[in-house]
């Protein structure tokens, strides 16, 4: 990854600040966290803290995924809201474009799923030792070519839709990693964090936080 990072500049669209959390828009090819060595130091997560010095990580999105993320502004929110990750009481919506007709409308994906070893970060699926990964989709608009779909994952695996999509024969479009072929057709990934339903870790009000897809 090292050799081709070069993450978009600019500013951090901020969709939500109070006391206790922050949400943002996060771009597409910026990595969430630093990575391993200097060249891969330049992150979201440090770019949050020059002006929120406190910030602290809750979860994470692939470097080629954009959309909503939020973070802790006090250990007590880092907690609450982790637990409500942890817990799968979050509710999250991606919006992708993958390749092909999928079909049914809607459908339900529950394969298990663990790292590729040899060829990691990829995660492959794996029935005898995967961890459960499941994953609900709704079709907003196919052609033979594409299909424009909601996400909507149930457990939080790493690169859970890519995979899933994949298994399905409709990988997501320019996924650098599991549709390579397509990834020169694409500007970026099509996939977005669209929607983010939490409770406020003070008083526990639920809220919903969403960014529209750039694509």
């Amino acid at each position: 990854m090292s050799s081709d990072y070069n993450p978009p500049q600019g500013e951090i669209p901020i969709l939500h600040a109070d006391h206790e959390i922050l949400v943002v828009d996060k771009p597409a090819g910026l990595l969430s966290v630093p990575g391993k060595g200097p060249e891969l130091a330049d992150c979201l997560i440090e770019r949050l803290k020059q002006a929120f010095p406190q910030v602290l990580l809750v979860h994470r999105l692939d470097r080629d995924t954009s959309g909503v993320m939020v973070f802790a502004l006090t250990p007590h929110a880092q907690r609450h809201i982790g637990q409500q990750f942890e817990h799968r009481r979050t509710k999250k919506t991606y919006l992708a474009r993958v390749a092909g007709r999928l079909a049914p409308k809607t459908g339900h994906i529950d394969l298990p799923l663990i790292v590729d070893w040899p060829n990691r970060p990829k995660q492959m699926v794996c029935h005898e030792t995967g961890k459960p990964a499941q994953t609900d989709w709704r079709v907003i608009k196919a052609s033979d070519e594409e299909t424009r779909v909601h996400l909507l994952p149930l457990t939080g695996r790493s690169h859970q839709l890519r995979v899933h999509m994949l298994a399905q024969g409709h990988p997501i479009l320019g996924d650098p990693f599991y549709a390579p072929e397509t990834a020169a057709n694409y500007p970026r990934m099509m996939l977005h964090a669209e929607e983010l339903r939490l409770r406020h870790p003070d008083g526990g009000m639920g809220h919903t936080f969403r960014a529209p897809a750039p694509f």
